[in-house]
């Protein structure tokens, strides 16, 4: 018996319906099946019909035994007495002179290790048509072909992606960099008038404390003054505002430099320099980094710093400023979604600081962390003999899924909703961190519990070419 169902219109090769992540059955598959028990001709039949399929599944009495390529057939019929011996015989006979070795995969592998597995068989074999299995006991047939083909068009599929993520990320860094430039010229706008206001509430505060002074020497010198002079001090409420006058300039000092100190975290923030390094305290690109986000902390979040006595590092500050402004927000976010589920959880956000030298437990650690997320990290990378500038952010918040902790540091990868996050921050961090300085950023996590970013730098980075 012969069933001559082909592929259905559906499942034609068409490239605009394929993917990177599509699967052999999204490729066209041929169901011609023929039992071994009929002859021979039976195949010639089908193969004259349908001349382009690759071949015909074999079946015995219903079950799948194995199959007979076009290739193959037209090779047996092609010897001496080929036609005679095949064609009028059953085809149970030309199965024992074709060769069983077969590439059988599931309907779920993907077309590019498929293409892989393909391409590894013996040259005889090459071109040979792959069984694919749909289900347990139903087998069609793919053109080795059409799989080369399709594998073609997702290598170029993936360049043109790669091409469109690499044009958006250098979009994505032009805009930082255009803000980082109004970020600074605003912060230089802004210097001149809060320099203005904190120098004239000191030169208030003095006039108004030799005022007082004058005012106080009448008032000794002459206590019985007119009527006139008690209903104005009355009017006036003057005894009120001789109070409440310190305390007014008072806090706009205050306020003053407290905006003196944001404007400076902004310029230092958006000082993208890097074509020299700056010996930099690490402490202050922290501390401003917190102040910026200052607003976002007021939610109960507390932030317990554990600074170390460090000497001032040569870096690139403006770019170690966004490092850590990436990871602190993310540090945020994740604290933020668990005090969404939990009233009485106290959110807490760790920084340490420290000079540290690397022992081998260390970087067995290191080494583990890193191969987790398909980073390699060889001794030669870091100096057991080396001290290192280390910075640890952590917090008690979510924790990150081992799936997600292995792309973590790929460009444009975010968990975040559409327009609030771009998937660069911790590509760029990364990139910083690595490149630019040559230290090493590593992630460790556990669902449940919380997140940790540990910064290794070298303490002779200023060695490294500060030309990149």
């Amino acid at each position: 018996m012969t069933s001559e169902s082909l592929f259905s219109s559906s499942s034609v090769f068409l490239t605009q319906e394929i993917h990177l992540e599509s699967t052999l059955q999204d490729l066209p598959l041929y169901s011609f099946t023929v039992d071994i028990e009929q002859p021979g001709v039976a195949l010639t039949r089908i193969f004259e019909t349908h001349p382009f399929i690759p071949g015909i599944i074999l079946t015995d009495q219903g079950k799948f035994v194995g199959i007979i390529s076009h290739r193959r057939f037209l090779k047996m019929l092609s010897r001496p007495y080929g036609r005679e011996l095949f064609l009028n015989r059953s085809i149970r006979l030309l199965q024992r002179f074709v060769s069983d070795k077969l590439l059988l995969l599931s309907g779920n592998t993907p077309i590019l290790e498929a293409a892989k597995k393909a391409v590894q068989r013996d040259t005889e074999m090459l071109y040979e048509p792959i069984v694919v299995r749909l289900f347990p006991e139903e087998y069609q047939v793919l053109d080795t072909q059409q799989l080369l083909l399709a594998q073609s068009y997702l290598h170029q599929l993936a360049t043109q992606l790669l091409h469109e993520k690499t044009q958006a990320q250098l979009i994505q860094t032009e805009k930082l960099v255009l803000l980082g430039q109004m970020v600074a010229g605003l912060a230089h706008e802004l210097r001149n008038p809060l320099n203005c206001i904190s120098g004239n509430s000191k030169f208030i505060q003095e006039s108004y404390e030799t005022i007082s002074m004058v005012l106080a020497a009448y008032e000794q010198k002459f206590p019985d003054s007119g009527n006139d002079i008690k209903h104005l001090k009355e009017n006036l409420d003057l005894e009120f505002v001789k109070q409440d006058f310190p305390d007014l300039l008072k806090s706009i000092q205050v306020s003053s430099e407290r905006m003196n100190q944001l404007v400076s975290s902004l310029r230092s923030f958006s000082y993208m320099d890097d074509s020299c390094k700056q010996e930099t305290d690490i402490h202050d690109c922290l501390d401003s980094t917190l102040l910026i986000l200052k607003s976002r902390l007021k939610m109960g979040i507390e932030v317990v710093k554990d600074y170390d006595n460090l000497p001032l590092f040569p870096c690139y500050p403006g770019q170690l400023s966004q490092v850590f402004m990436n990871l602190i927000a993310n540090s945020i976010d994740a604290l933020e979604e668990q005090m969404k589920k939990d009233w009485n959880y106290s959110p807490t956000i760790c920084i340490q600081t420290k000079i540290k030298l690397l022992s081998d437990s260390d970087f067995n650690s290191y080494h583990h962390s890193l191969s987790n997320h398909e980073f390699s990290l060889e001794r030669s990378d870091l100096d057991e003999t080396k001290d290192y500038l280390y910075i640890k952010i952590s917090d008690n918040g979510l924790g990150i899924p081992d799936e997600i902790q292995a792309k973590i540091f790929d460009n444009f990868f975010t968990t975040k909703p559409i327009g609030k996050g771009t998937g660069l921050g911790l590509a760029i961090s990364h990139q910083i961190i690595v490149e630019k300085h040559g230290g090493q950023l590593i992630l460790n996590s556990t669902l449940g519990e919380g997140t940790e970013f540990e910064i290794l730098l070298p303490m002779e980075s200023q060695d490294l070419s500060d030309s990149e």
